[in-house]
Formats: C-alpha cells, sequence, structure tokens
C-alpha cells in the first residue's frame, strides 16, 4: 500500500510540471518560408525553374496534377497558437498563370 501511495503522488507531481510556467519552448518554424518581397517577383508566364528560383522548391508538388504548386509555412512560437501561411501556383504548360492563397500581389506589380 505504501508503495502504491508513494507511486501516486509521484505521478501527481511530475504531471504538474508540464505546465510549469517560466519553462523554456522552442519556436518551430517548418515549410517554405513566403514573403511579399517574393510574391511580388511572381509574373504570369514564368517558367517552372524561374518560380522556383525565387520561391525555392514546393513543399507540396500534386501528384495528380503537376500544374500546381503549394508552399506552406507553418510557425508555432514557444507555447502560443500556431499559424499557417499557404499560396498556390498554378501553371499551364509549363508557364505560371495564377496563384491564391495567403498572400497578393502588391498594388505596384501586375498579376493576372
Amino acid at each position: 500500500m505504501r508503495k502504491f501511495l508513494i507511486s501516486i503522488i509521484a505521478v501527481t507531481v511530475l504531471s504538474g510540471c508540464s505546465e510549469f510556467p517560466g519553462v523554456y519552448k522552442i519556436d518551430i518554424p517548418q515549410g517554405n518560408v513566403i514573403t511579399q518581397e517574393m510574391v511580388d517577383q511572381l509574373k504570369p508566364g514564368m517558367s517552372g525553374s524561374q518560380v522556383r528560383y525565387v520561391m525555392g522548391t514546393p513543399l507540396v508538388v500534386d501528384t495528380f496534377n503537376g500544374e500546381r504548386w503549394d508552399y506552406i509555412y507553418t510557425f508555432k512560437k514557444g507555447g502560443d497558437t500556431r499559424t499557417q501561411e499557404h499560396l498556390s501556383l498554378f501553371f499551364t504548360d509549363g508557364q505560371l498563370t495564377r496563384f491564391s492563397g495567403d498572400y497578393r500581389p502588391s498594388a505596384n506589380t501586375e498579376v493576372q
């Protein structure tokens, strides 16, 4: 009985440490960093290699539709909530035609 009581107390004490205030939690970035400057460089008619030069290798290339590239960036700061940014690029015959997602071109750039 004594061992059982000690083990229950130990489990209770240790479980209380999981949310101990002041414990450092690392920032967790994942995926492709996407900036507005990168999006502003995208122009209709760019080739896939030009887009890769500007944006980097896409995180996801659709297996069934190679004409769509997805760039996803997720960031979780310490114990805060997770933020996610997404950008999808669409190609026709190997040329960039449009994009959609969390970013829009700046007012001083022309994109279809």
